[in-house]
């Protein structure tokens, strides 16, 4: 089988990704968006799993919502919802309510994934934020449900060690990773944002499979879906005329 032929294979096959971060407020969300946009556009359903929502009320827009109107007609579960905007052990126990475990989030998402052709799995903060007291992670989640993790990262100055750093970590966990994402690439890169753009798949480990352009999350759900495949490799499901800048 050809190269290409394979990440065709794959990308049709992968039924489940977890989604991290190297950090919060990097973009996860509007790549899960974009994501699932990219698939829904080639005719397969979607499901979106946000295991802990943190900081967010209960009458409030939580993310699998906001993924939900950016991309269009997916399913979204969110499995507990804390009102502070603390790590989900800390948020759970503030709020005196039953944190999320790891055998929780693989079985949600199997169930999904038994009625859904993908199932993203979006995490809070990064990789190793706790969910419960005895210090599970995101991580121990995507061991449990044998599903590789997408990394989002942010483009300029301390992304790479954070980035090595998450890379690192989901090797000890003997988890897969297909690639890495910048969440949010600035419409006028610097020198360290040009730069980490050949860099960055060496912190990682895997390659780089998306540039989500900044301010991504403002655009009209319309303008939205018809750009996201532009801004993803075809191995996430994105353009075949995907192009990192030289």
């Amino acid at each position: 089988m050809r190269a290409g032929d394979a990440a065709q294979s794959r990308r049709h096959t992968m039924s489940v990704l977890f989604v991290t971060g190297t950090g919060t407020e990097i973009g996860k969300t509007v790549t899960t968006a974009a994501i699932a946009a990219a698939a829904l556009a080639r005719g397969r359903s979607v499901a979106v799993l946000k295991p802990a929502q943190t900081g967010v009320t209960a009458h409030e827009t939580g993310d699998a919502a906001e993924v939900e109107r950016l991309a269009g007609p997916v399913t979204g579960v969110e499995l507990a919802r804390y009102p502070d905007p603390l790590a989900p052990a800390t948020a759970a126990q503030r709020a005196g309510l039953p944190p999320v475990r790891p055998e929780d989030v693989a079985e949600a998402a199997a169930k999904l994934a038994a009625s859904h052709d993908l199932v993203l799995v979006e995490g809070a903060g990064g990789l190793l934020v706790r969910f419960d007291a005895d210090g599970h992670t995101l991580a121990d989640a995507a061991r449990v449900a044998q599903a590789p993790v997408l990394v989002v990262a942010p483009a300029g100055l301390g992304t790479l060690n954070a980035t090595a750093l998450t890379a690192l970590a989901l090797r000890s966990y003997g988890l897969d990773s297909p690639g890495v994402v910048i969440g949010s690439w600035p419409a006028e890169p610097g020198l360290a944002a040009r730069c980490n753009l050949a860099d960055l798949p060496d912190a990682a480990g895997a390659p780089l499979l998306g540039l989500v352009p900044e301010g991504s999350g403002g655009l009209s759900p319309h303008a939205f879906r018809a750009a996201a495949p532009d801004w993803l490799a075809p191995a996430l499901g994105g353009s075949d005329g995907f192009r990192i800048p030289s």
